[in-house]
């Protein structure tokens, strides 16, 4: 049989007008001259053939007439323009005409296939995991069209689908089960899909996932166009790292006035105003707000936000934010989570609440000299970790097994680390004292929060692998979290009462902790966007941006994030030190990694410049995605076998033998 239907956007979701056997042919052309006739433009008439529903065998009672059925799917577009299926419901009916929108009342998948013969619980499983794939390719397919029209074609700049529904036909081709696709509408496959929840609503079942996802994508959609056009005030640039910023300001709209030490930064051509001035010396940010405040009167610049993702500038920020009276956190609060011995020592007073904050931290003391050495270390038991008071990437910190070996590091790093230029980017322009802290046994964490004006709106745990003793250099991490829901949420609750208990009540707070038997212990606040691949990471596995997020806080904005976030993929990375991977990154195995990016296999974050020596930083980061940390983990690990990235002295098995 063939089916005669008018197409154009006045005909979407309609269903056929007439269907004939294709024996008929003069009863089809006459059909199709007759609709011809009423044609207007960019319309036409189309000649489709009928699938006919795959015939299974019937369970009991016995077999009735030949039925057709029709799979309804909505598909949405989510987190970062990605497909995903919302819903599904069939209609079941009579096999000799097209079963239509509306016919009969719906009923779920399974019970569909089941009803239809289709009895081994795999086979239904496995069905319904194609149906997934082929409507969200569906609507994959359509964004990719969009985006090639232009804007007048598409009905404006930011026209584009949100929601789609595509029919599905199950058929039988070679005797084996095929989904079919037979048209693409939105209107009745949504009515059909929320019948089918009402009706599912009427005998006590939970409601589902459509009226939230369709809400959480349309309100998405709606803050990107608040932000757009909006002024930004940003305070520090950052290095390679941060590249990713520029561009998502040209996507979002943004205009950014960036103040910045390094004159001739690259990002001074990206940005909509320049304001070179150097605030490095960061003991001095009261003065270095009134000179920032001035240039802002002498060009006319009035921002609607104030914000800074790099560690140096975060006091600064805040400072500006009060005088600006725009969205922050106290500059008393950051000042206190920058200062890492401050932080813990405020914690250890805060003693209200079941567990109280103070449960978290962890003795330390501050060392601004020899002298300070021997007086912690009456008050820090051994092994101990020496780090840098405001330091920032790992730099400097250290292992130290005893007096004599603080004393040491202590004095080698006082002696090569002593002013921002010695290390740009690492706290130097706060001074070069010196914390030791008790060593902390257990996994390490980051915990990744987002906090409007103190309600938690959300947080995402990643793992860190081992890291490389004594100077702790981070080397692998997966996310989301291999750690049980229950051990999360204990990262997440311990990371929320320290943030609140420091004044941290507004902004994305990037905590790092370790987890041991008897629960969390902090390590450290950021009061910033996590740093590294944290926010590429978190984009592609659970979808909301970062840096979308701090731009609305800033605002004074609750940015709109997932109420049930599920992850996409399962992410594991390796970082590369030029140390170990200089020489064979430029060599060849770069350019075979961005290749394999470009093909989507592998992700790639650049970090810092390609430098070694005793206070190296990683330079790369390489990771690989798949259903499973186990999968992603093997995937990683094969890649970095073949590429010479993992070596004796390098073991990325070894690293990545903790992600379980």
């Amino acid at each position: 049989q063939v089916a005669v239907r008018l197409s154009g956007w006045r005909w979407r979701g309609t269903d056929a007008c007439s269907t004939h056997r294709k024996v008929e042919g003069e009863a089809v052309a006459q059909a199709v001259a007759a609709l011809l006739k009423g044609l207007r433009e960019e319309e036409s008439v189309l000649l489709e053939a009928l699938v006919p529903t795959a015939r299974l065998p019937m369970l009991p009672p016995p077999p009735r007439l030949p039925m057709a059925l029709r799979i309804c799917t909505v598909v949405c577009r989510s987190w970062g323009d990605r497909p995903q299926l919302c819903q599904v419901a069939c209609t079941v009916g009579r096999a000799e005409a097209p079963v239509r929108h509306g016919s009969a009342l719906p009923l779920g998948l399974d019970s569909s296939l089941q009803q239809w013969g289709l009895a081994d619980g795999a086979q239904r499983k496995a069905l319904s995991g194609r149906l997934r794939e082929a409507a969200e390719a569906a609507m994959a397919a359509l964004i990719a069209a969009e985006g090639e029209l232009k804007p007048a074609q598409r009905g404006g700049a930011r026209a584009h689908t949100d929601v789609l529904g595509v029919d599905f036909l199950l058929a039988c081709v070679d005797d084996t089960l095929e989904l079919v696709a037979l048209s693409a509408n939105c209107l009745r496959c949504l009515e059909t899909c929320l019948l089918a929840e009402g009706m599912g609503h009427d005998v006590g079942q939970p409601a589902g996932d459509v009226p939230r996802l369709l809400a959480e994508c349309l309100l998405h959609r709606a803050q990107c166009h608040l932000v757009e056009g909006k002024n930004i005030l940003l305070i520090g640039a950052g290095g390679v790292s941060k590249s990713f910023v520029w561009e998502a300001a040209r996507e979002y709209g943004l205009r950014i006035h960036l103040v910045e030490s390094d004159p001739e930064h690259f990002a001074a051509g990206l940005v909509e105003t320049f304001l070179p001035y150097d605030s490095r010396e960061h003991r001095r940010d009261e003065e270095h707000a009134e000179h920032v405040l001035e240039m802002l009167r002498a060009r006319g610049l009035r921002p609607d936000a104030c914000l800074s993702y790099w560690d140096d500038c975060v006091v600064l920020t805040a400072l500006l934010c009060q005088r600006l009276g725009l969205p922050g956190c106290p500059p008393a609060a950051v000042r206190l989570a920058k200062q890492k011995s401050r932080t813990h020592q405020h914690l250890q007073r805060c003693r209200r609440g079941r567990p109280p904050p103070a449960a978290f931290a962890v003795p330390c003391c501050r060392l601004r000299g020899h002298g300070d050495v021997e007086q912690a270390a009456g008050a820090v038991p051994f092994p101990a970790v020496a780090k840098l008071e405001f330091g920032a990437g790992g730099v400097g910190v250290r292992l130290v097994e005893s007096a004599g070996q603080c004393h040491a590091h202590a004095a080698q790093l006082w002696h090569d680390l002593r002013a921002d230029a010695d290390h740009p980017g690492i706290g130097l322009g706060w001074g070069n004292a010196m914390l030791l802290m008790e060593y902390v046994p257990g996994t390490e964490h980051d915990v990744d929060l987002v906090l409007f004006e103190g309600r938690l709106l959300g947080a995402w745990v990643s793992d860190n692998g081992p890291t490389r003793l004594p100077a702790f250099l981070e080397t692998a991490a997966v996310l989301p979290s291999c750690l049980p829901a229950d051990r999360q949420a204990q990262l997440v609750r311990a990371a929320l009462r320290c943030c609140r208990a420091c004044g941290l009540h507004h902004g994305v707070f990037n905590v790092e902790l370790k987890l041991g038997p008897a629960g969390p212990r902090l390590l450290e606040i950021n009061p910033r966007m996590g740093g590294f691949y944290l926010r590429d990471w978190i984009r592609a596995v659970y979808g909301p941006d970062l840096l979308l997020v701090a731009v609305l806080l800033a605002l004074g904005l609750p940015p709109v994030l997932p109420a049930r976030p599920a992850p996409r993929q399962h992410l594991a990375g390796i970082m590369c030190l030029a140390s170990e991977h200089g020489q064979a990154l430029r060599g060849g195995v770069m350019a075979a990694l961005q290749g394999l990016q470009q093909r989507g296999l592998v992700r790639l974050n650049p970090l810092f410049e390609e430098t070694g020596g005793r206070y190296e930083e990683p330079c790369l980061n390489v990771a690989c995605a798949g259903d499973s940390p186990a999968e992603a983990c093997g995937r990683l690990l094969g890649l970095c076998q073949a590429l010479g990235i993992d070596s004796p002295h390098y073991p990325v098995g070894h690293f990545l033998s903790h992600f379980k």
